[in-house]
């Protein structure tokens, strides 16, 4: 009986001897997989300390130049904190009897910041207006200095892509397009589409020009439909003198006419996604009251965004003209429902069906005076360009006499509606020869 109490207790002894034995092991697996992931995150930091003393020192290398800056900054700033350079540029200005460029709208901006600083209102007001000022395809560095001061002062204002500092992301709009690329509306061409000068690359020229190569997104319809438009472009929203107008009498009288001198040359037409448009060759021209303006474009709007006596008619073609001093003249021709137009039927020919690149088809030649009507007679209005950013000071001259467009060439036309509702008139003339 002993012996067999001694042979069970020894086995049982023998077999908790295992399991301890099991156990340890066990342990002992799971601390040695820790200490291996323990040793690979410190692995890990460490090269992570290494890479962060890498950025350091470089830092360091620019911090001496930075600082230079900085002092040259503040010694500026105070040269002009007494307010004696700001008053005494804001009068010599006040003499300009032609208003001021958008570079001197800027450059007396910058005075003021130097002066009152990102917080004074007025500086604000005066980089916002340098930004309205400019026509968005001609200075690039007006638009990148404005808008990167106006971000500095914590307005709500999105910067090109072209102006962000090197590195930096540009925000994108709501349909995913970064802010800075060409909009929807834009044509290639040196030239925005109301023939101001583009900058920055190659941009597409919108269809009443500026170059929206570089603005904010906008449409015809949606969260950014023509109400809209001021949201992003202050001038749609607040200018007095905006376009398209109701034409309607009493007109007064003027005493000159419109001449155009139109020259055959290479088709050139490209859909930028908010109009068919045709980029013109050099050469053709039109003489208003005897000053030649250059042809520089012309596009088209479905329905007609001109109404004569409360009604728009089917469409209308926009020739836009710049002359050598920077004025842009408009002519506007309106086409009402009829027999098929001979001229647009070669332009629906060749023009792309949905947004592109500009098309230039091998040996197709066109002459823009074959879509005027014979008459001349006009009415006049002073108005601003019809899509964004609504630059004013467009001379509109709308032809009285209507050239046909047939019903099937109305259906060709890729856009359903890409006119600019009528703006308030504001007490302007309109005037007819």
């Amino acid at each position: 009986m002993i012996r067999t109490i001694a042979i069970i207790l020894l086995a049982l002894s023998t077999g908790g001897a295992g399991y301890f034995g099991w156990t340890q092991k066990k342990s002992s697996t799971a601390a040695t997989a820790q200490v291996a992931e323990l040793t690979e995150k410190v692995e890990e930091a460490d090269k992570k300390i290494e890479a962060a003393a890498e950025e350091l020192a470089a830092s360091k290398e620019l911090l001496p130049p930075l600082m230079t800056k900085v002092q040259e900054l503040d010694a500026v700033k105070a040269a002009f904190s007494t307010g004696v350079v700001l008053k005494d540029l804001e009068a010599a200005y006040a003499k300009e009897k032609k208003g001021l460029s958008p570079e001197r709208q800027l450059g007396l901006a910058g005075v003021r910041l130097l002066t009152n600083g990102t917080k004074d209102p007025a500086t604000v007001e005066a980089f916002q207006k340098a930004l309205e000022m400019t026509d968005w395809k001609a200075q690039q560095k007006v638009i990148c200095a404005a808008q990167n001061a106006l971000a500095a002062a914590g307005q709500k204002v999105k910067v090109m892509s072209e102006c962000l500092p090197e590195g930096a992301e540009a925000k994108k709009d709501s349909h995913g397009a970064p802010a800075g690329k060409a909009d929807a509306h834009a044509a290639p061409a040196g030239k925005d589409a109301h023939g101001k000068d583009a900058h920055g690359k190659d941009a597409q020229k919108d269809s009443h020009g500026t170059a929206s190569t570089h603005a904010a997104h906008w449409e015809y319809q949606g969260a950014m439909g023509p109400e809209n438009w001021g949201k992003e472009f202050p001038t749609c929203g607040r200018g007095k003198s905006q376009a398209p107008l109701n034409i309607k009498g009493p007109f007064e009288k003027v005493r000159f006419n419109v001449a155009p001198d139109y020259k055959q040359g290479q088709l050139k037409v490209v859909n930028n996604g908010h109009t068919i448009q045709v980029n013109v060759p050099g050469g053709s021209k039109i003489r208003i009251d005897g000053k030649p303006f250059d042809l520089v474009q012309f596009h088209f709007h479905r329905p007609s965004e001109e109404h004569i006596d409360g009604k728009p008619s089917a469409m209308v073609i926009h020739f836009v003209h710049k002359n050598a001093e920077g004025e842009l003249a408009v002519l506007g021709v309106m086409l009402r429902e009829g027999n098929e137009n001979p001229g647009i039927k070669t332009l629906w020919t060749h023009a792309p069906k949905s947004e592109g690149p500009e098309v230039v088809p091998d040996g197709v030649m066109f002459n823009p005076a074959n879509l005027l009507p014979r008459e001349m007679d006009f009415f006049h209005y002073d108005g601003s360009l019809t899509t964004p950013p609504c630059t004013e000071k467009v001379k509109f001259y709308i032809l009285k006499t209507q050239v046909n467009v047939s019903k099937e060439q109305m259906a060709e036309f890729p856009f359903k509606m890409n006119a600019r509702p009528i703006q308030p008139a504001n007490g302007r003339p309109i005037y007819t020869n």
